[in-house]
């Protein structure tokens, strides 16, 4: 891990300020400081003690990570790139980097955005998934995780590290211990999100009635009483999918982390249809997910049928009169 101290180039004070910058508006930034590091220790053996980033040791640092895709290239080469801007707003004069000489970025992946309906049909088909004597919650976990991933917009991580503890019955909260960004929050949950918890409790106890309150929300008996591991939710998800016959545009099947995009969505097309400001509401979405900013939020929302159609109905609301038409022939 990399500590302040570590940084002895010519650029240190500056490495160290920018990295108490970004942990103070609540980043860990503990991958990009080693990034930083490792470019620091590039400025130290260049042989000049006063060696600053220049287009030169720029390069060096850059032939440095040949071995890596692009898209870890692309990555780190960022990291630095944001750095520099940072020194540009006390140094005019030190370099940024030319971002049209990165590596391209890979086409991103497209989210798949699931609907109320296609929810309805995957909790249905949740029974039809196999249980044995060695796992006879099997069904039962895979339908509160989709119940939990869609209704919450947990990340993964933070679903399958939920404990029994982390439900409180009186508030109908689930408590999302620390994980990005070192955030932890209280959930509220729907009368109907709180039942299925309560139901698989209640049924989990029956089965396995020394249960501590620390177990795993969804354990794996296979894994000794752990938590399921992501392939183990996936290989049950994915059942569901096939059922179903739901494919992305490009034929595969949807990953975990789409539920995540279609929580987001799906709130900002209740909200469009409900008449609430959108942009009022943005700053509790990102608390909700679990962002330090609305900056996050706004990479799950994408702009798709029927948001697009809401979002402009509602624009045309408010200054559709501002818009007049063109008479004339365009004179």
């Amino acid at each position: 891990m990399a500590t302040k101290e570590s940084f002895r180039s010519s650029v240190a004070t500056e490495f160290r300020n920018y990295i108490s910058h970004k942990q103070a508006l609540g980043y860990c930034f503990e991958s990009q400081s080693m990034i930083l590091l490792y470019l620091d220790r590039i400025l130290c053996e260049s042989g000049k003690p006063s060696s600053d980033i220049t287009v030169e040791t720029f390069r060096q640092w850059c032939q440095s990570m040949e071995s890596n895709c692009s898209t870890t290239k692309l990555k780190r080469m960022r990291i630095v790139w944001n750095f520099c801007l940072y020194r540009r707003r006390r140094n005019p004069n030190c370099l940024v980097p030319d971002t049209t000489q990165f590596p391209k970025l890979n086409q991103a992946v497209q989210p798949y955005i699931f609907s109320d309906i296609e929810i309805s049909r995957l909790l249905a088909y949740s029974d039809s998934i196999p249980v044995s004597t060695r796992s006879p919650l099997r069904a039962s976990a895979t339908r509160l995780a989709v119940v939990l991933l869609y209704t919450t917009g947990l990340r993964r991580g933070e679903l399958l590290r939920l404990t029994r503890a982390d439900y409180r019955p009186l508030e109908q909260t689930l408590t999302v211990q620390p994980s990005k960004f070192h955030k932890m929050r209280i959930l509220p949950l729907s009368g109907d999100v709180a039942s299925e918890v309560e139901i698989f409790l209640e049924k989990s106890k029956s089965i396995y009635p020394r249960l501590c309150e620390n177990s795993p929300l969804i354990f794996s008996p296979f894994r000794g009483g752990r938590a399921y591991g992501h392939a183990q939710l996936k290989r049950n998800l994915d059942i569901l999918f096939n059922l179903d016959s739901i494919r992305k545009s490009d034929g595969r099947l949807p990953r975990i982390h789409d539920f995540r995009f279609a929580f987001a969505v799906n709130a900002i097309l209740r909200w469009y249809r409900n008449g609430v400001n959108v942009q009022a509401k943005l700053p509790f979405l990102a608390a909700y997910m679990g962002h330090i900013s609305i900056n996050s939020t706004y990479y799950y929302l994408r702009f798709v049928e029927p948001l697009a159609s809401l979002a402009s109905s509602a624009f045309a609301a408010h200054f559709g009169d501002l818009i007049q038409g063109v008479e004339g022939g365009g004179q």
